[in-house]
This record gives C-alpha cells, sequence and structure tokens, in this order.
C-alpha cells in the first residue's frame, strides 16, 4: 500500500500553513509525524483522509488522487484511528469492530457471518478477542484504543493513520498500544502515528518525519534524524540523549 505526498501545501484563507512538503510510504513501517502544536499534523492527516480538499500538490494512495476518490473508495484504501472514541449509544465491543465492515456492504445490508468472523479475527490479532461481547464504554482506554484499531483492521487495507493515539492513555496503556501498532507493522502494515512525544517515536518508529515553520523540517530513521537540534526546533526546549542513543532527556533535570 503505498501512499505518496508531493509538494504539498495548504492554507488557511491567506495565512500558510504547510508548503511543498513531501515524502513516501513504505509497507511495514511504523512512521511517526512529529511537530509542535500548530505544525499542521492533524490538517494533513485530514487532507490524506479527504476531508480537507483545497490543498495543492498531489496526494495519491495506490496511485489515485485522493480528491478523485469517493469515501467508500478511500475507506478501502486507509483506515483511520482517531483518539478514544466516545460513541452516542451502547454498542458492544464486537459491534464497534463490525463498523469498519460497512464500506463493504450495500447500504440496505447487515454485517452477516463473514464479516463477524473478520471482526473477531481482528480482536484476535490483537488479543483482546475475550472482550467481543463486553460494554465499548465500559472499558478503560487502553482497552477502547485497541477496539478502534481492530475495527480499522477490518477494513482490510494496509495503511493506517493514527491521530494521536496514546494521548489520553496512562503510561501502560501507552506502551501497550504502541507495541500492538509495532506488531502489525512487522506483519506488513503501514503505520503513519502523530505524537507529542520524541520519545515514542525514538523507542518504536522505523522512520520520523517532523513538521515546523511550514516545512518538513526532517525525514529519516527515527534514531538518527531525532536529536538535540531537532527537539529545539520543535519543541524550544534543551534536550540530551542517553549515551546510548535509547532515551531522551531535558537538559534542566540533569541541571537539577
Amino acid at each position: 500500500m503505498s501512499l505518496d505526498v508531493t509538494n504539498f501545501s495548504f492554507s488557511y484563507g491567506k495565512s500558510p500553513l504547510l508548503q511543498h512538503v513531501s515524502f513516501s510510504l513504505g509497507e511495514g513501517q511504523l512512521i511517526a509525524l512529529l511537530g509542535p502544536n500548530g505544525a499542521g499534523k492533524t490538517t494533513l492527516f485530514r487532507c490524506i483522509l479527504g476531508l480537507n480538499e483545497g490543498y495543492q500538490g498531489s496526494i495519491t494512495v495506490e496511485g489515485s488522487e485522493v480528491r478523485s476518490l469517493s469515501p467508500r473508495q478511500l475507506s478501502h484504501r486507509i483506515a483511520y484511528i482517531p483518539q478514544i472514541h466516545y460513541p452516542a449509544f451502547q454498542y458492544s465491543v464486537l459491534e464497534m469492530v463490525l463498523m469498519g465492515t460497512t464500506h463493504r456492504l450495500s447500504a440496505v445490508a447487515s454485517p452477516g457471518k463473514s464479516e463477524d468472523n473478520d471482526a473477531m479475527q481482528a480482536l484476535s490479532t490483537l488479543g483482546i478477542e475475550h472482550l467481543a461481547q463486553r460494554d465499548y464504554g465500559r472499558l478503560s482506554g487502553g482497552e477502547q484504543q485497541m477496539v478502534l484499531i481492530a475495527r480499522a483492521l477490518v477494513q482490510q487495507t494496509k495503511l493506517l493513520l493514527m491521530d494521536e493515539p496514546t494521548a489520553s492513555l496512562d503510561y501502560g496503556n501507552q506502551l501497550r498500544v504502541l507495541s500492538a501498532v509495532r506488531r502489525l507493522t512487522r506483519s506488513g502494515y503501514t503505520v503513519l502515528l502523530s505524537t507529542h512525544n520524541p520519545q515514542h517515536a525514538l523507542s518504536y518508529a522505523d522512520r520520523v518525519l517532523a513538521l515546523a515553520g511550514g516545512t518538513l523540517a526532517a525525514d529519516g530513521p527515527a534514531r538518527e534524524v531525532l536529536s538535540p537540534a531537532l527537539i529545539k526546533t520543535l519543541y524550544g526546549v534543551d534536550a540530551v540523549f542517553s549515551p546510548d542513543g535509547r532515551y531522551i532527556l531535558p537538559q534542566e533535570v540533569l541541571s537539577c
């Protein structure tokens, strides 16, 4: 599954947000999208998902321009996993996951045995099949996020977009979700994941894309592009890396 963003620019009125951004995603990678608040991460996601069409340049998925695809066609190519989602009605976990199959059905059809099997397989892939009949609204935040990932898996696309999926989770659930996502990439999924935590990118991502000042400030392997200089550019803070390059610490912590 290929995603190519070429010479992408986006403005709100006369105020440019992103200018001449280009990158391509490869198969089986976890790509972390970093950037400060207002850098354009969510706007970029909305354009990739076909929700904002007023951009310049091109965004293609499997060679097709996003603007030329209907929502149903796009859902066959990209699955989106939001932050924790609170539905208006009570749904079981299985019902929530089955929502990911609707693009495969006609407007009047209901999910059948085949869709049920796919949903259970997605839950099993993530190790949460035992939650199938539980009330989604009564799950922990980490469990809810895993259910949303399972819902994306039944769309049967290998390209997943995740917008700060661990933002509202406790430390343990953050690590469990990120570990599950990385396992998916090792089985062939491509995941573009936005995060405000550069340590998550360093620990779990294969590659980092960084947005700052309206441009792509960095693009490359996480261990190579994450540096004190990039942290300073993105967040305006001084940071140091552990001698083995695995951990990022604020400079002020070491000065205490």
